[in-house]
């Protein structure tokens, strides 16, 4: 019983959370600029500092392009990460993703749960976990779908597509590949990883 009980706790801090506040737009310091609508806004401590992070989207937009004479369309995400460093607010690194000239439907966005802030290594650093999904379709199809962490400024990504019901009892999507840096990295990165893959990978309701 005692030794059950053990293994429950450290499966628990393996996957600890790092405890955060979130951020409205309008208390976001005025020095730091950004692009698009605010999705999350992150604040937290660790070894590090004071860290900030903030998640946008543009949502879909107009191209001035045309292709095969049907106009197109756009959609960009961002994140931005800054430390808190002499009393200014430091950019460490940033993501930009985007779907441009899409003559058909465009998906561009965050999965908004699944942008979390942990340290399942233990190492008092923490680490950023986004997933999103990216699309250029006009029929039943998955869409491209991202796990992109990040630990100290190194990226980590985990890449393919969600899982979609296409018909009765016929599925299509759900497959990843984890990046060279994943593969070499910590197992328990890996393994967050998947949870979160496999947390998310069914479109949510």
């Amino acid at each position: 019983m005692k030794k059950s009980l053990f293994f429950f706790l450290l499966s628990i801090q393996c996957f600890s959370q790092i405890k955060t506040t979130a951020v409205k737009a309008g208390d976001i310091p005025r020095s730091i600029s950004y692009t698009g609508n605010i999705i999350k806004a992150l604040r937290y401590t660790d070894k590090l500092g004071d860290n900030l992070l903030i998640t946008t989207e543009t949502g879909v937009k107009d191209d001035p392009y045309q292709q095969d004479g049907q106009n197109t369309d756009s959609a960009e995400l961002f994140a931005y990460h800054y430390t808190l460093k002499n009393g200014t607010w430091t950019l460490n690194w940033k993501i930009y993703d985007f779907v441009k000239e899409c003559p058909v439907d465009v998906v561009a966005q965050y999965i908004k749960d699944a942008i979390t802030i942990t340290d399942v290594d233990n190492d008092k650093t923490a680490e950023v976990w986004l997933t999103y999904l990216l699309a250029c379709h006009g029929d039943v199809s998955p869409c491209d779908m991202k796990v992109i962490m990040y630990e100290n400024g190194k990226k980590y990504a985990m890449r393919g597509e969600n899982r979609i019901q296409a018909g009765e009892n016929f599925y299509m999507g759900g497959e990843y590949k984890f990046d060279k840096v994943f593969n070499e990295g910590p197992k328990q990165f890996r393994g967050y990883a998947e949870k979160l893959w496999n947390k998310y990978k069914n479109p949510q309701p």
